[in-house]
Formats: structure tokens, C-alpha cells, sequence
């Protein structure tokens, strides 16, 4: 009896142990687990941080005459960039040139090619010399459904977005690659948020928006150890000449669905940009919005900090449940203008 008493007054205690035990140990493991997993990001995240000097460097902007092209060129030369940018309109080049001056004192140099000819591109950048900072900005778009896009109305959107960025980055790339002591380059893509989600009436200028996230992560790896350093940027609709023309022709779905989203000038969108460019960032938002689409489309993008990559492993299923809900509210909206439509 007393063995058996001894035993109930051990396992008694045992128990009564672990109970309190147990509470403590789950409050020990709460931080246990994120830093675990932070401390394992800080070694696996790649490529680095890095910081992209602007001042007195070179800084090439195509799609530099109007819009977040121009924005852009201001900013660069206000901060103390020798700027080139690149544009097909002769006239239009000239007006940004005496815009430029006039608000910053800098001159500006100009060159008129069409980034579908491979060859005027070539020749407009090796005049221009060696870039440190190659800004990829042109871009057309069209909001009408597939079905009414002709032919040459998609070659046109896939060429001059797509295969115009091929154009420009395969031109700049071996003067980038071969320069000596120069610090850490630049190569940066402006896409849109239309290239990080599938819009009604955005068809062709999706596809070629998506495809220069595929773009600027393959470039990624192969410029990484020339110490070039690739950027993706996201802007909503901007207040551009472009973007008030395309409003006259949008399908009235569109005009719904992007009203969700609002707009942005395209000095705050500049800013942003730039601000992500001299950071070093894989991806740039410039509204609270992007940043949600930047996590929730993330994929295999790059990222260059373990907060922002902590962020996005435990916002993952979140964040897809708040796109699911965006998804049903645009759908929505598109079965109650098929309904009026069909009355």
C-alpha cells in the first residue's frame, strides 16, 4: 500500500507539473517559431540589399517624353543625374527637354527611336554611352475586349511592351556589364498592376505586362554577379495623356472594376519608383493596394529583405482570401452589367 501510495503521489505531482508546465512552454515557443523562421530567411534570402547611387550617373529613361517617363526624368535630374531619355516623337522629346531645364536647370540629352527596331535603339544607346541606371518605361495600351482587338492591334501592344523591353535591355547590356569600378547598376522594368492581375478589357496589355515579370526575374539571375540589380515596378492607373485617352474607350466593366482602385499623378508614382530603384528592390507598389497584389503574386520573384519575405510567408493564405473576395466583387460586377446588357 505504501508503494502504491508513493506511486499516486508521484504521478499526482508529475501531472500537476506539466499542467503548469504546459502553458509556459506554449508561451516560449510563440516567439520561438516566427524567429526560428526569420533567422533561417536572414540566410536564405537572396540577392542582398543593396543601395543604387543616382547622383552623377547615368540614368536612361525610355518612354521619357510624357507621363511616368518624364516624372521620372525630373526626379533623376533634380537629384543629380546626367538623364538621357529615349522616345519616338521628335517634337514631343524636345518639349520634355525645355520642360527639364526649365524646372531643374539640367539639359537633358534626347534620342528618337522606335523600340520595336532593334538596330535605332542599338545606335541611340551607344551614343548616349555607358548607362548606370536603364529605365524601361514605354508602353501602349488599349482597354476593349479580345474580341474586338484585331490582329495588328495585339502585335503592336506585345511589341512595343514586351518585345521593346527585350529590345532596350539586350542593347544596354553589354556596355553595363563591361564597366569598371562604377558601382552597382540598375536595370528596371515599369510594368503595372495590370501586370500583376488580369483585368476585363486589358487582355493583350496584361499578357505583355505579366510577361516582363517573367522577364525581370531570368535577368535577375544572369546580371546579379555583374553587381546589376533588376527592378519590377507596379503603378495603378496614372493621370498621364495616355491614360485619359484610354478612359474615352474603355469598356464600361473596365471603368467599374478600376474605379475599386483609384489613381495616382505621376509625380507620387516617380517617387515611389525611385525611391524602390535606389533601394535596391525587386518590387516596387506605389499604393497600399500594390503592396497586397505584390503579396499575393509574389511567386518566385526576388526578395531582398527577410522582414518583407516573413511578411510574405505568413500573409500567404490571407492575402489569397482577400483577393478571392476582390475576384467574387469584380465578377459580380460583371454579371449585373451582362444581366443589363441582355435586357
Amino acid at each position: 500500500m505504501n508503494e502504491l501510495t508513493e506511486l499516486h503521489i508521484a504521478e499526482s505531482f508529475v501531472t500537476r507539473s506539466m499542467a503548469a508546465i504546459s502553458p509556459l512552454f506554449l508561451l516560449f515557443l510563440i516567439p520561438i517559431i516566427p524567429l526560428s523562421l526569420l533567422a533561417i530567411l536572414a540566410l536564405i534570402v537572396r540577392p542582398r540589399p543593396i543601395k543604387i547611387p543616382i547622383k552623377s550617373r547615368h540614368v536612361f529613361i525610355t518612354g521619357g517624353s510624357s507621363g511616368i517617363g518624364l516624372a521620372l526624368a525630373h526626379r533623376a535630374a533634380s537629384e543629380g543625374a546626367r538623364v538621357s531619355i529615349l522616345a519616338r516623337s521628335g517634337s514631343k522629346l524636345e518639349e520634355a527637354k525645355k520642360l527639364i531645364q526649365l524646372a531643374t536647370g539640367v539639359e537633358v540629352a534626347t534620342f528618337s527611336a522606335d523600340v520595336r527596331d532593334y538596330d535605332a535603339v542599338s545606335k541611340a544607346i551607344d551614343e548616349s554611352g555607358p548607362i548606370d541606371v536603364l529605365i524601361v518605361n514605354q508602353g501602349v495600351f488599349t482597354a476593349k475586349e479580345l474580341v474586338k482587338h484585331s490582329p495588328e492591334d495585339v502585335k503592336f501592344t506585345i511589341d512595343v511592351n514586351l518585345v521593346g523591353s527585350f529590345n532596350v535591355i539586350k542593347a544596354a547590356l553589354p556596355a553595363m556589364k563591361a564597366r569598371k569600378d562604377r558601382g552597382p547598376a540598375s536595370i528596371s522594368l515599369v510594368s503595372s498592376q495590370a501586370g500583376q492581375v488580369g483585368v476585363y478589357g486589358y487582355a493583350a496589355y496584361s499578357a505583355s505586362k505579366f510577361g516582363l515579370q517573367g522577364l525581370a526575374q531570368a535577368l535577375q539571375q544572369e546580371v546579379i554577379s555583374d553587381d546589376i540589380h533588376v527592378t519590377l515596378i507596379f503603378p495603378p492607373d496614372t493621370n498621364t495623356p495616355g491614360f485619359e485617352e484610354e478612359q474615352k474607350s474603355r469598356p464600361e466593366v473596365t471603368a467599374i472594376i478600376a474605379a475599386s482602385s483609384g489613381s495616382m499623378e505621376t509625380e507620387e508614382v516617380a517617387k515611389k519608383a525611385m525611391d524602390g530603384i535606389k533601394a535596391g528592390n525587386f518590387t516596387v507598389s506605389c499604393n497600399f493596394e500594390g503592396f497586397l497584389l505584390s503579396l499575393a503574386t509574389t511567386g518566385m520573384s526576388p526578395q531582398r529583405s527577410f522582414w518583407l519575405a516573413f511578411l510574405e510567408v505568413i500573409t500567404a493564405g490571407p492575402i489569397r482570401l482577400i483577393a478571392l473576395f476582390f475576384q467574387w466583387d469584380w465578377y459580380k460586377a460583371i454579371e449585373k452589367w451582362s444581366k443589363t446588357k441582355t435586357k
